[in-house]
């Protein structure tokens, strides 16, 4: 089947667009407000973008109270969601009112960015704290806005459970990253498995 997205006419139950561009790792958002609330929540239009500097993004789907945090104060944290925090990370995203902490919520401890004023999930086996460069919205070909904004975030310091460490890596049948599948779908990556890139043999 092919269908044209501009109508979206795919004539099935639900649009598959998201699950076919999964898995998708999910950035659990940590940010402050300028009036000091604080805020959580998980985006799974979220990713690594750049190595030097070490760079991520996130999107927001309207004006989401992490992006207002992030333009006030151009400063968030992205916490790794494990498997055994999935229910927790499910609750977090609940449309609560501005203010509410989602920490509470969830019933999770807040642990204190030590460069950047935002909070970020202590119980997490990763964190990056990040200083954000830019803040884009969207447009379309046409050059219409739609109200989509990108936030792009230099990491200044990570945090790392050595709890999760073997060998001085990251251990992902510990760590186990939850990430979304499209629909309500997730997986968790605990079972990796390696391949080493081929080498030209000219080199």
């Amino acid at each position: 089947m092919f269908y044209e997205t501009k109508d979206n006419a795919h004539g099935l139950p639900h649009d598959p667009f998201k699950a076919i561009v999964s898995p998708r790792p999910i950035g659990w958002i940590g940010t402050r407000g300028k009036g000091g609330s604080v805020n959580l929540a998980p985006y799974s239009y979220f990713n690594a973008i750049s190595d030097h500097p070490k760079t991520v993004m996130f999107s927001s789907s309207g004006r989401k109270d992490s992006l207002r945090n992030a333009e006030e104060t151009g400063e968030f944290t992205a916490s790794m969601v494990s498997r055994v925090l999935a229910e927790k990370m499910n609750l977090t995203s609940i449309d609560a009112p501005y203010g509410e902490s989602e920490f509470d919520i969830a019933e999770l401890a807040m642990a204190e960015g030590r460069m950047v004023n935002a909070p970020f999930v202590a119980q997490a086996y990763a964190a990056l704290e990040c200083r954000v460069t830019n803040i884009l919205e969207i447009s379309s070909l046409a050059g219409l806005p739609s109200g989509s904004f990108v936030v792009i975030g230099q990491v200044m310091g990570i945090h790392l459970d050595e709890a999760a460490l073997t060998d001085g890596m990251l251990d992902m049948a510990i760590a186990a990253p939850v990430a979304r599948m499209g629909y309500m779908d997730y997986c968790e990556g605990s079972q990796p498995f390696q391949m080493r890139r081929p080498t030209w043999p000219k080199a």
